[in-house]
């Protein structure tokens, strides 16, 4: 058997076994298979060659850059039974069922709070661990949603102050 076919094989068995020998050396997260954890690298070194040719934005899978190309097509075939609202990916309207639902399938282990996916309980552990990744350039300060930071950064360029100002005159 050669060495490509053993390496099929193995990927293949540990499907089936759960079994995760790639770790990530930069998070530790385990992979089943090479490609994976190759593909999750992409993450940790910032490499996004795939490029949308409508708005620029940039994605290290071409599956990531396939799925966003619905933004631009407004395409959303997923709707909700309940409620009618649409979606653009499956996975969008799994996490609006947790709406109706209630369920919470992702808890914290330091302080027992429950989340609907786990993009949110990840987010919400940075407020554990302290880590605040974005960086204002201009400032230094750090945040830890991307979101805080976008918002921020307008305090900068004087667009807040515009708000604040219609602000005054309503009073």
């Amino acid at each position: 058997m050669s060495a490509v076919a053993k390496m099929v094989r193995l990927n293949h068995f540990s499907k089936h076994t759960g079994e995760k020998p790639y770790q990530c050396s930069f998070c530790e997260k385990a992979f089943s298979n090479n490609t994976c954890l190759i593909k999750h690298l992409m993450t940790h070194t910032g490499d996004k060659p795939y490029q949308c040719s409508q708005c620029g934005q940039a994605f290290s899978q071409n599956s990531s850059l396939r799925r966003h190309l619905k933004v631009h097509t407004g395409e959303k075939p997923y709707q909700c039974s309940l409620c009618g609202n649409a979606f653009s990916h499956n996975s969008s309207l799994i996490w609006h069922m947790r709406s109706h639902t209630g369920k919470k399938p992702y808890k914290c282990d330091l302080c027992d709070k429950d989340f609907y996916n786990n993009s949110d309980l990840r987010k919400h552990m940075k407020t554990h661990t302290g880590e605040k990744p974005h960086l204002c350039s201009q400032c230094g300060k750090t945040f830890y949603r991307k979101t805080e930071l976008i918002f921020h950064q307008r305090t900068h360029s004087g667009r807040n102050h515009m708000n604040a100002a219609i602000a005054v005159r309503l009073l």
